[in-house]
């Protein structure tokens, strides 16, 4: 299982840590030389304060997730699975150390790299939490990926949540890893459904399978 996951706008800044050190890092030797070059191009980052993702991220998502607050288990499958989509390191996992940062992801500096790296990932099953910004420099096989989207019901119509449907998003990922291993978007459908209102939209030749999160106001 890979859990797809963009970063937060909202970012914490600790006054203490640890210096950035980019051969810790996940996929260290794949991402090294884009991630020196997005390094390089923003100067303003204090690479000598650095946390863990999940303490630097900020963001309504994070706070969903509650990583912290999560069980043994549970941290043990997210450490695994969750990969965070970066404009700075390109894919990271939640416990990878790293500086506060403010940057746009460049499609033209990581497309090709991410790519490469991610199309040579095995997961029965890709659950993509991504926004449309970091959609952009990869896309998954569309049979095995389950992107999420989220829709606000009012009378029987719908319309795209926007910024908070970041916070049903890190819920689901929360009860994802809480959960038993899901390895199919019908066993993801069966798991949204304890706790959501949802519906599971098949893949197409063109498009991935999409579970819908319908919340009612």
């Amino acid at each position: 299982m890979l859990i797809l996951l963009p970063p937060s706008e909202g970012k914490n800044s600790p006054e203490s840590g640890r210096k950035l050190n980019l051969k810790t890092l996940f996929a260290a030797s794949a991402l090294k030389e884009a991630r020196e070059k997005a390094l390089s191009e923003s100067p303003k980052i204090d690479t000598t304060i650095c946390r863990p993702a999940y303490e630097i991220y900020s963001g309504v998502l994070y706070q969903a997730l509650d990583w912290e607050s999560l069980t043994a288990t549970a941290t043990k499958k997210g450490k695994a699975s969750i990969v965070i989509i970066s404009a700075i390191f390109g894919a990271i996992r939640i416990t990878d150390v790293i500086p506060t940062y403010k940057a746009k992801i460049k499609s033209a500096l990581w497309k090709k790299p991410l790519s490469e790296f991610l199309d040579a990932q095995p997961a029965e099953l890709i659950i993509d939490c991504r926004s449309s910004t970091y959609a952009g420099v990869w896309t998954p096989p569309l049979e095995r990926t389950v992107a999420v989207r989220v829709f606000d019901v009012k009378g029987g119509k719908r319309s795209v949540i926007t910024h908070m449907s970041k916070k049903y998003r890190g819920e689901l990922v929360r009860y994802v890893l809480l959960g038993k291993v899901v390895k199919s978007p019908d066993q993801l459908l069966a798991l949204a459904q304890k706790h959501f209102k949802c519906e599971l939209i098949p893949f197409t030749v063109n498009e991935p399978n999409y579970l819908d999160l319908l919340i009612s106001a």
